[in-house]
């Protein structure tokens, strides 16, 4: 009767251990490291996902309008039609702000010829529209990267930041099991387990931000080539009057 007693008693415990390896004991023995890991990758999730959506609904609303904005650009009768166009585009537009920067340009060179100053001396049209261009697509570009450099972080660092915090609770798990001198499933089982809760914490925070960056980094790059495009276009177009490709209208 003992023996059939016994297994039933150890299968009990070790059912107990196992009720003691969830994530409220493993906040609940936190020490002031274990505290840092997990805020740290509390505070790296909340980010990964405010820039997460925040690109998705910004790439998304970039990649409607270009279309749209370029095709206006081109099909208006003249050159200010057009930029009246551009200039009642949302702020955060960027195909409208890079086509007034080079109109823009364009006319600063104008006065500066007229005025008679070194600016029209030292740079043609064609290369004060073309560092002008420069300038603009740079800076589109760069608004385009907010938050990319946050989501690599955390898709690289978030991993290893989690296996620390799995290291520090398993080395301190193993430290009370030595103190108590029980080595008993019960003993071990809740420590060690709420400790790998961590890594698997870190792998949570990191996966999303990883096939995040990846996205919009493929997204970015057909943005950037759309950039490159139209640019080119509007250096052509600016400053000789008619574009390479395609019907432009006629400046004014």
């Amino acid at each position: 009767m003992f023996l059939q007693t016994a297994p039933a008693q150890g299968s009990t415990s070790n059912a107990e251990a196992m009720k003691h390896m969830g994530f409220g004991d493993l906040i609940h023995n936190f020490d002031a490291l274990g505290w840092i890991v997990f805020i740290t990758l509390v505070v790296m999730s909340f980010a990964s996902w405010y820039f997460i959506i925040a690109n998705a609904i910004r790439n998304a609303m970039v990649r409607s309008r270009a279309e749209k904005v370029i095709a206006n650009f081109w099909s208006t009768a003249s050159t200010q039609e057009a930029i009246r166009e551009l200039e009642a585009q949302p702020k955060g537009e960027p195909f409208s702000k890079i086509a007034l920067d080079a109109a823009s340009a364009v006319a600063h060179h104008q006065q500066a010829t007229a005025a008679g100053g070194r600016l029209a001396e030292s740079l043609s049209r064609s290369e004060f529209i073309d560092r002008a261009l420069r300038q603009a697509v740079a800076r589109e570009s760069l608004r385009l990267e907010g938050g990319m450099t946050l989501l690599a972080t955390t898709g690289s660092a978030a991993p290893f930041i989690g296996l620390l915090g799995t290291v520090w609770g398993i080395y301190h798990a193993l430290i009370k099991i030595s103190a108590s001198g029980n080595a008993s499933m019960e003993a071990v089982a809740g420590p060690v387990g709420e400790a790998l809760i961590m890594t698997a914490f870190g792998l949570f925070v990191a996966i999303p931000a990883v096939l995040a960056y990846n996205f919009f980094s493929r997204s970015n790059r057909m943005t950037y080539a759309q950039f490159d495009e139209f640019a080119h276009d509007l250096h052509d177009f600016f400053a000789t009057g008619s574009r390479v490709e395609g019907v432009a209208p006629t400046q004014k």
